[in-house]
């Protein structure tokens, strides 16, 4: 008979939970009529607003094929004959020179932080990323594209650079080095 009282009481509880949890439902529920008539109200005025023209497509153009005629021509990217015959005449960089010390640095971690004059000769000072400052001179070599020293002025240090011209010869690339201010 315990029992049965126990399992009455039980199920009454459940029952008074289920009811709590209906009410809280519907006063739910009840909230959400108010905002619904605004809502309505709102996209009945946005559907009353006219909207723009949309432009129409451009018509299409039909494909116009196209010939190539240019198969009896040199191809671009093969080189011809006479930048073949230039390379043998083209700068070449000394592999028989003895390399100077600036020439395993490369231009952008060396700076130009001024020049000196001693009996006529004018030369620059280089600083190089170790903190060590250089004397050099023109006609030194400077760089890791076998640059050379052309000019030395009181603001910069003008270098010419053997590069690889893509063709299996090398051209001159102009470089500097300006005053660190």
């Amino acid at each position: 008979m315990k029992h049965l009282n126990y399992i009455v009481s039980l199920s009454a509880k459940a029952l008074s939970v289920r009811k709590l949890f209906v009410g809280i439902t519907l006063c739910a529920l009840a909230g959400c009529a108010n905002d619904m008539d605004e809502l309505q109200q709102k996209v009945a005025q946005i559907k009353a607003n006219a909207g723009e023209k949309i432009q129409p497509l451009p018509p299409l153009q039909p494909y116009e094929s196209f010939k190539y005629d240019a198969t009896n021509e040199r191809s671009p990217f093969v080189p011809s004959s006479s930048a073949k015959s230039n390379l043998a005449g083209s700068v070449k960089p000394s592999a028989n020179r003895p390399r100077e010390f600036l020439e395993q640095f490369s231009l952008d971690t060396l700076q130009m932080v001024g020049t000196l004059q001693i009996e006529n000769r004018h030369y620059g000072l280089i600083q190089g990323k170790d903190g060590l400052v250089h004397r050099v001179q023109v006609g030194n070599h400077i760089g890791q594209a076998d640059g050379k020293i052309a000019t030395i002025t009181n603001t910069r240090i003008s270098i010419v650079e053997l590069v690889p011209d893509g063709l299996g010869g090398y051209i001159e690339r102009p470089a500097a080095l300006t005053l660190k201010e």
